[in-house]
């Protein structure tokens, strides 16, 4: 049976707290399973031979994300080719309690390259949701097609997660590739929906998370979400972060919003990656065990199709300066550090695979932001930057502010002849399809950028409607920078990757409203690129699920 019938077709898509179709267990979970498995089930970073699994138990109605309360729980866990689990492929029990905040993780092993599974947990009597998932293609096998979702910057108080649902229901896809700032870690009222801030629904904790008991309580709050946690049971999560994970603006010493009244910002970000840990299904420093490292930068490989080198771009970076500051291309500043670097380039450089792509929390292709009206310039500021823009000033929040590594990068390429790179990037809230110069302005790679999830961009800033000033400040970003060839400012969405040898396409969707849980979502866009050829192209055909 072809893969995408048996995945968009025979299997039940995983909704809020129960799965629903044909592919439920035969025997339906006990119905205090929703509550004692509330925050639902999760996979993450497909190996050939091996998958994250992920759920977290409620053992008790103390026992609430961040707590620090409730009983040792044993939960055991299978995984099957059979959604009957007639024949497990793998099963194994852990032991969680309140120094894990009563998450599981761990590693499915043995199991086969290319194939859906589903996975599903128990703890007593209590039985979850039942979550499906897909191991990566064998290293040396050819694929001949993938697909992925891509998003980034979904904040909680500015809309519902509506484009996670409609992911979800696509029932083509490969994996869900997560580009940064999952979640946020304001207070209510602040950056919320709009011009006004307006909350569309309240954080928990009701104030800016600082303690590691507070990002649990927001991490945990965030996986109750029932578009999001559809797609956590429908796909694996390929994850990185940004810099709302732990503070906006971070870098490796501080963050741009850590105030010297909220202490040290090392413990902070120690108690915000601790809790990353325990709620993400993915593996830091190679393992799915909780606490044994830090090291979010990773490389995943699909056959000889495509590699990913997901990066972290916020750990070892050297601290934001201002567009004029001469520092600016110091040799010695850095946004990925040298280990990282290094890494980065090695992958580029040894790869098989066809398609490089490297996933990108923040922009590289170089963008000067043109002179524009006060209320404009304010509104571009809040997306790309964190201060007021100069006329055509970049923004140093992105590559633009360490031009020495994105000069190293792009030069690697050149000089080692890397063709088919593309970045997968976030963090703007806006969409972007983008050639990637070097200095002297040849196209060496390619960049295509998602746009927020929820998260405010230009028009909500300025306060105006959509599509309405926004024309006018794309073509003149366009018109300063020629290798911008898409520029939407307005809308938010989801994006979805289709991977062959001969060619990658991008389409970008727009959902209808982000304060209406049933929004509906129109393709804006699609654009392409052929290998062998750096460029981004328009074209009509949309990638079908």
């Amino acid at each position: 049976m072809n893969r995408r019938q048996f995945v968009g077709g025979s299997v039940g898509i995983a909704v809020g707290l129960g799965v629903l179709g044909p592919a439920a267990l035969s025997s339906p979970a006990p119905a205090s399973a929703p509550s004692f498995f509330a925050h639902g089930v999760a996979s993450g970073d497909p190996l050939p031979d091996a998958i994250v699994l992920w759920t977290r138990v409620t053992p008790t109605p103390q026992a609430t994300p961040g707590s620090g309360v409730g009983p040792a729980v044993a939960v055991r866990w299978e995984i099957s080719e059979l959604n009957d689990f007639s024949l497990v492929a793998d099963s194994g029990s852990l032991t969680t309690g309140p120094a894990r905040d009563h998450t599981i993780k761990v590693d499915a092993n043995g199991l086969k390259p290319a194939t859906d599974y589903y996975f599903r947990f128990f703890a007593g009597t209590h039985e979850s949701p039942v979550g499906r998932t897909r191991t990566a293609p064998a290293p040396d096998s050819d694929p001949g097609e993938l697909r992925f979702g891509v998003v980034s910057c979904a904040n909680w108080q500015a809309g519902y997660f509506t484009s996670y649902r409609h992911l979800a229901e696509r029932g083509d896809l490969d994996a869900i590739i997560h580009l940064g700032d999952y979640l946020y870690e304001y207070q209510p009222g602040k950056y919320s929906m709009g011009h006004q801030n307006r909350d569309v629904r309240r954080h928990q904790p009701p104030r800016e998370i600082i303690s590691l008991a507070d990002y649990r309580e927001r991490h945990g709050q965030y996986k109750t979400d029932p578009d999001l946690q559809a797609l956590h049971a429908a796909l694996p999560f390929i994850v990185t972060w940004d810099d709302h994970e732990v503070c906006d603006g971070n870098w490796a010493e501080g963050a741009f919003e850590h105030q010297k009244n909220e202490g040290s910002f090392a413990a902070r970000r120690r108690a915000a990656q601790r809790a990353y840990d325990e709620w993400m299904p993915v593996r830091i420093s190679g393992t799915a065990v909780i606490g044994d490292g830090t090291r979010m930068y990773r490389r995943l490989q699909f056959g000889t199709l495509a590699d990913l080198s997901m990066l972290d771009l916020r750990t070892y970076r050297s601290e934001r300066v201002e567009p004029e500051d001469p520092a600016i291309d110091a040799a010695g500043r850095t946004i990925t550090g040298a280990r990282q670097l290094g890494w980065l380039e090695e992958n580029l450089s040894t790869t098989p695979a066809r398609w490089k792509f490297i996933g990108n929390p923040v922009m590289v292709a170089p963008v000067l932001l043109p002179p524009r009206p006060t209320a404009e310039q304010y509104a571009l500021s809040q997306t790309v930057s964190f201060t007021p823009l100069e006329p055509s000033a970049p923004n140093t929040d992105v590559w633009d502010g360490y031009t020495a590594d994105r000069k190293r990068l792009l030069n690697h390429l050149v000089s080692e002849k890397i063709e088919d790179v593309v970045f997968l990037s976030g963090d703007v809230h806006t969409a972007w399809a983008n050639d990637v110069p070097t200095e002297g302005g040849t196209p060496v790679a390619t960049e295509l950028v998602c746009s927020s999830i929820t998260s405010n961009n230009v028009d909500d800033f300025i306060g105006v409607a959509p599509r309405s000033l926004s024309l006018s400040l794309e073509a003149a970003i366009q018109s300063e920078n020629p290798h911008v060839r898409f520029v939407n400012l307005d809308d938010h969405g989801y994006c979805v990757l289709q991977v062959t040898k001969a060619r990658v396409q991008m389409d970008w969707y727009a959902i209808s409203d982000r304060s209406d849980k049933n929004a509906t979502s129109r393709k804006l866009t699609s654009w392409t690129v052929a290998s062998g050829a750096p460029r981004v192209q328009p074209t009509t055909r949309a990638i079908l699920a």
